[in-house]
C-alpha cells in the first residue's frame, strides 16, 4: 500500500497552521508544516505532531455508550438514540423545554459541522438554558465589539505585518499561537516587527515567553488593566495627543470618553496597577507618536472582574491614537464566509440586544442567546419551574473548565438525564447516561469558519477528510440532525438527509430575502440546484462562500469563489492583506462606532469604586502551556511527557515569607475550595501573585483517560468563585482570585486535596 500526501489545517488551536500529512492506509506516517501554505508558510507548533497519537488513541471513543448502573455498555447508534428519546422526551413533556440545557465546549469552534449544525439543534430544542465556554474566556471581547460595532465577531486584530508598535495586555501569543487573533508563527511575526525597528511592549503579571521576546515588559496587578488603560487615555487627552483622523466623523461618544478619563490620572491609577505614573505617561506618548501602532488585549483582560471595560478600552485606545482601521493598526478581517459584518447592507444594521431573558436563580442577563456558565450549577440545584433536569454537553469538559468545579460535579450527579458528545470518557462525560462519540479530527473536512473572521491576513482554506470515517460511525452533522429531529418530537429514526435538505433550503430562502445580499430576489430552487450534489457542511459552506464578499454570486461574478475553487487550492487561497473597512463593516443602528455604549459608561462607576479597595491580598492567575490546549489534550503522551507542567509559580519574595522551597507542596485556598500543588519558585511571576495552569485535575474516578491520569495535576477551577463575574458579559473571573497559600505539612493532605479536585 503506497504512501499518500495530504494537505490540511491543524484543528488544535486558532492559528490554522497548514500541515503536510503522509499516510499509509489508515496510519499517519509523518506530520510536518506545509511550506507552501499561503498563511503559515511551514510553521507548526508541537501540538500538530499529536494528531497522529490522537487519531490512534485507544482511549478515544468509537462507539456509543449507555451507562447501566456503574458500567458502560457499547451499543449501536439506533440504540443510543432510542435511549435518549425514551428518557428525554417525557422530561420535556412534563417540565418544558427549559428543563433541558446545553453546554458547548471550545472544540465546537474548530469543527465546521459543529459551527453549522449546533444552531439547528439548539433551535429544535427550544431551550433558553444555553451555556458555553465563551463565558469562561472570551465573552467580554465579544460584548465590547458588539456594543461598539454591532456584531460580536467584529473584533479588531493587530495588523502585525505592518505595525511599528505593539502594546499587548494579558496576552501570551507565543504560547497560545494567537487568541481571538488568528496568526500562525507569532514568534516569527514579532521578531519581524522588531527586526524592522519596531517595538513590542507586554503588560502581564508574569514574564511570559512573549514578554521575554518583547522590547519591554511591565508586571501589572491582575485585574487592573482597565485602570492602566484609563491612565493612558487620561494622558492622551491631557497632553492633546488624541488624533482619531478620518474616523472622527464615523464615531459617537468622544466627549463622554474624555469626561470619564478625567478621574483616572496616572497618579491615581499607579498604586492600583503597580506601574509608576511617569511610565504610564511615557507609554501613552509612545503609542501616540508611533507611525503605526496597535493595542491588543486577550485572556488576561477577559477573565477578570472588569473584562468588558478593559476590552472596550483596548479599542478606545486604538481609536484615539488614529490606529483603528488603518494599515499597521488594529483592523477588521474580511472573511470569505460566515461573517455578519460582510452580509446585508453595508454600514448599518440592527446591532445587538442583550438581556432578552435572564437566568432563573441570579437573574443574570442573556448574551448572544446564552447565559453565564457560572450559573449552571445553581440552575441545576435550585428547585422550581424551569429547573435544569437534563443536559447535553457537546465537545466540552465543564467539570475542569468552569468556576467552582466541585459544586458543578455535585450538580451533575443530581441530573435526571445527561448526554455527552465527546471523543473521551472524561471528567464530565462520566456523569452522562449516554455518550455519543465524535470522529477523529482526521476524518473531518476542515474550514475555519470562525477563525478566518479573526485572521491577521485574509485567507480561505478548505481540506477534505484525510481518512474515511470508521465503519459504523456517524459524522457530527448527522448526529446533530438526528438529535434535532428527536428533540423536536419527530422521533429518533428520522434520516439526517431529510433534515439536512430542510436546513439548507431554509438558509437559501433567508438569504434571497436579505436586503443587500448578492442573491437578493433570486429563485431558491435555482440556487439549490446549483449546489448539487454536495450535502452536509460542504453544501452549506459552498453556499456561504458563493454569497460571501469574494463569492461568485452563483454566476453574477464568474471569477469569484466557490467551494470547488477553494478546494482546488490545497495550500489555501490568499485573499490579501487587511484593508480599512469603516464604515462599511459597521452594523450599529446609527451606522457609527459607538465609543461610549451606555452600559459600559454606567459600569465605570464600579471601576471607580475599586480605587478605594485594599489591594494587598495574594492573587491567583492562570496560565497555559504550548503543549496544552485546555483540558482535552492531556491523554497524549507526546504532549504531557517531560517536566511537570501543573505547578504553582511563586515569586521568591513570597516563597521566603511563606517558608516555601522548590518542590514543596503548597495548599491553595479560596472561598470556593482548596487544592494542593507542587511549588515552582521563579522571579517570572510578580510578588503577590501565584499562578496555576488551567485544564488539569485528571485524578477523578470513572474516566477512561489512562495517560492523563498519570499526569493528573490539579484543577485550578476548584478555586474559581462562581459568584465572581464581570457583570456586563457574565464572564467568570479566573484571574485575580483572592487566595491564601500555606505549606502542606503532610502527604496525606495532598492526596486528599487531589481526590477532592
Amino acid at each position: 500500500m503506497g504512501d499518500k500526501t495530504h494537505y490540511t489545517t491543524c484543528p488544535l488551536c486558532e492559528a490554522t497552521c497548514g500541515l503536510e500529512i503522509t499516510t499509509r492506509g489508515r496510519e499517519v506516517i509523518t506530520i510536518k508544516g506545509d511550506s507552501a501554505d499561503v498563511f503559515s508558510k511551514g510553521y507548526i507548533c508541537p501540538k500538530a505532531y499529536s494528531l497522529k497519537e490522537l487519531d490512534a488513541d485507544p482511549d478515544r471513543l468509537r462507539q456509543p455508550l449507555i451507562r447501566r448502573g456503574a458500567e458502560w455498555e457499547k451499543v449501536s447508534w439506533d440504540e443510543a438514540f432510542a435511549e435518549i428519546e425514551r428518557n428525554l422526551m417525557p422530561l420535556i413533556q412534563q417540565h418544558g423545554r427549559n428543563a433541558v440545557a446545553t453546554y458547548l465546549g471550545n472544540p465546537n469552534t474548530h469543527n465546521l459541522a459543529g459551527l453549522l449544525y449546533v444552531p439547528i439543534f439548539l433551535k429544535a430544542l427550544g431551550s433558553r438554558n444555553l451555556f458555553s465556554a465563551s463565558t469562561v474566556d472570551q465573552m467580554p471581547k465579544q460584548v465590547a465589539a458588539a456594543m461598539m460595532y454591532g456584531a460580536g465577531l467584529s473584533v479588531a486584530v493587530p495588523d502585525l505585518a505592518r505595525t511599528d508598535y505593539l502594546l499587548m495586555f494579558g496576552a501570551n501569543p507565543l504560547v497560545s499561537n494567537g487568541s481571538l487573533m488568528t496568526a500562525p508563527d507569532m514568534r516569527g511575526r514579532l521578531r519581524g516587527l522588531l527586526k524592522r525597528g519596531g517595538k513590542v511592549v507586554v503588560i502581564d503579571p508574569v514574564r511570559t515567553r512573549t514578554a521575554e521576546e518583547a522590547s519591554e515588559h511591565y508586571a501589572i496587578r491582575p485585574g487592573s488593566d482597565a485602570y492602566l488603560m484609563f491612565g493612558l487615555i487620561h494622558t492622551l487627552f491631557a497632553e492633546n495627543l488624541v488624533n482619531p483622523g478620518r474616523l472622527l466623523e464615523h464615531a459617537n461618544g468622544l466627549e463622554t470618553v474624555a469626561a470619564l478619563a478625567k478621574e483616572f490620572s496616572p497618579e491615581t491609577v499607579a498604586p492600583v496597577c503597580g506601574l509608576e505614573s511617569e511610565t504610564i505617561r511615557r507609554l501613552a506618548r509612545e503609542l501616540a507618536a508611533a507611525p503605526r501602532a496597535a493595542v491588543y488585549g486577550r485572556i488576561g483582560t477577559c477573565t477578570q472582574e472588569f473584562g468588558t471595560i478593559a476590552n472596550w478600552l483596548v479599542d478606545v485606545l486604538n481609536f484615539l491614537t488614529g490606529n483603528l482601521d488603518r494599515e499597521g493598526g488594529a483592523m477588521f478581517p474580511r472573511a470569505a464566509a460566515g461573517a455578519r459584518n460582510t452580509s446585508g447592507l453595508p454600514g448599518t444594521g440592527n446591532g445587538v440586544q442583550f438581556g432578552r431573558w435572564k437566568s432563573r436563580v441570579r437573574g443574570l442577563p442573556e448574551l448572544f442567546g446564552e447565559l453565564p456558565v457560572a450559573t449552571l450549577a445553581e440552575e441545576i440545584e435550585m428547585p422550581g419551574p424551569d429547573q435544569i433536569r437534563a443536559l447535553f454537553v457537546i465537545a466540552g469538559n465543564p467539570v475542569l473548565s468552569t468556576p467552582n468545579s466541585a459544586r458543578l460535579q455535585r450538580a451533575l450527579e443530581s441530573l435526571d438525564f445527561m448526554v455527552s458528545i465527546d471523543v473521551y470518557l472524561n471528567e464530565t462525560s462520566r456523569h452522562a447516561n449516554v455518550i455519543l462519540p465524535a470522529m477523529s479530527p482526521l476524518e473531518r473536512a476542515r474550514y475555519d469558519l470562525a477563525f478566518y473572521q479573526l485572521s491577521v491576513h485574509n485567507v480561505a482554506h478548505y481540506s477534505p477528510p484525510i481518512f474515511e470515517r470508521e465503519p459504523g460511525s456517524l459524522d457530527e452533522w448527522e448526529v446533530l440532525l438526528r438529535l434535532s429531529a428527536l428533540v423536536s418530537g419527530q422521533g429518533s429514526a428520522v434520516p439526517p438527509a431529510a433534515v439536512d435538505d430542510f436546513a439548507i433550503s431554509q438558509m437559501v430562502k433567508r438569504e434571497v430575502k436579505y436586503a443587500g445580499s448578492v442573491v437578493e430576489g433570486r429563485d431558491p430552487a435555482e440556487l439549490l440546484e446549483a449546489l448539487k450534489p454536495r450535502r452536509g457542511p460542504e453544501r452549506m459552506l459552498d453556499f456561504m462562500l458563493r454569497t460571501g464578499p469574494y463569492g461568485d454570486a452563483f454566476g453574477a461574478n464568474p471569477a469569484g469563489l466557490t467551494l470547488a475553487r477553494v478546494e482546488s487550492s490545497p495550500h489555501g487561497v490568499d485573499l490579501g492583506p487587511l484593508q480599512p473597512r469603516i464604515p462599511e463593516m459597521l452594523r450599529t443602528p446609527s451606522g457609527k462606532i459607538e465609543l461610549a455604549p451606555p452600559p459600559v459608561v454606567e459600569d465605570v462607576a464600579r471601576l471607580r469604586a475599586g480605587l478605594q479597595r485594599d489591594h494587598n491580598s495574594m492573587l491567583l492567575i492562570g496560565r497555559r502551556n504550548l503543549r496544552s490546549n485546555n483540558s482535552w489534550m492531556h491523554n497524549l503522551n507526546v504532549l504531557v511527557k517531560g517536566k511537570e507542567a501543573c505547578t504553582l509559580l511563586v515569586n521568591p519574595e513570597d516563597a521566603a515569607r511563606l517558608n516555601l522551597s522548590d518542590g514543596d507542596t503548597a495548599s491553595i485556598s479560596s472561598r470556593a475550595g482548596s487544592v494542593s500543588a507542587p511549588v515552582e519558585i521563579t522571579a517570572a511571576v510578580m510578588p503577590g501573585v501565584v499562578s496555576l495552569p488551567h485544564g488539569w485535575g485528571h485524578s477523578l474516578p470513572g474516566t477512561g483517560l489512562r495517560v492523563a491520569a498519570e499526569h493528573a495535576g490539579v484543577n485550578s477551577n476548584i478555586l474559581a468563585d462562581e459568584e465572581l463575574l464581570d457583570p456586563l458579559s457574565g464572564n467568570a473571573v479566573l484571574n485575580g482570585i483572592p487566595v491564601t497559600i500555606e505549606k502542606a505539612s503532610k502527604p496525606e493532605q495532598v492526596l486528599l486535596a487531589a481526590a477532592e479536585s
